[in-house]
């Protein structure tokens, strides 16, 4: 009897062990779908990844884009318009933590559409690379941060 109970609280215990690898492995797929639709140019499908109240900070603006409608226009439409061939590749595999999940990559295309801001069209391909932490809950984004070197992203495009 005594070995039974044994067996069933440590068939127990590794399905608990197990537990934070899965919810990792969901938080990967959540981001991993996520870069996909952007790479399909599907920026309604890329922001349905995120949650109502995301918080979606890009370091070279400073000021974080709260919301997914707002993160959706102000950031994946505003890239996806100016650049529709642009490619975000990640670069190796993320390191995942938890429900955090972090990759470096590299975003190129080429500028041939306006940007929000009224920015138009350079013609200029580019290419840089930059890396992303994201906190997924409940198989939703609830925050990205962007980090990347924006003055040599402008200086391809020539606009700095």
């Amino acid at each position: 009897m005594y070995r039974r109970q044994f067996l069933i609280s440590a068939a127990a215990a590794a399905l608990l062990a197990a537990t934070p690898s899965f919810a990792a492995d969901g938080a990967q797929a959540v981001v991993e779908a996520y870069v996909a639709a952007w790479n399909a140019h599907d920026s309604a499908k890329a922001a349905g990844y995120f949650a109502d109240n995301v918080i979606y900070y890009d370091s070279s603006v400073g000021t974080p884009v709260e919301g997914r409608e707002a993160a959706k226009t102000g950031v994946i439409d505003n890239f996806l318009n100016a650049a529709p061939d642009a490619v975000w590749k990640m670069k190796g595999a993320p390191v995942v933590q938890d429900d955090r999940v972090s990759f470096e990559w590299e975003f190129s295309g080429t500028n041939t559409g306006a940007w929000a801001d009224g920015t138009q069209a350079t013609g200029k391909a580019f290419s840089f690379t930059g890396a992303s932490m994201f906190t997924v809950k409940d198989g939703r984004i609830v925050s990205q941060s962007d980090y990347y070197d924006a003055l040599g992203f402008y200086k391809q495009l020539g606009l700095m």
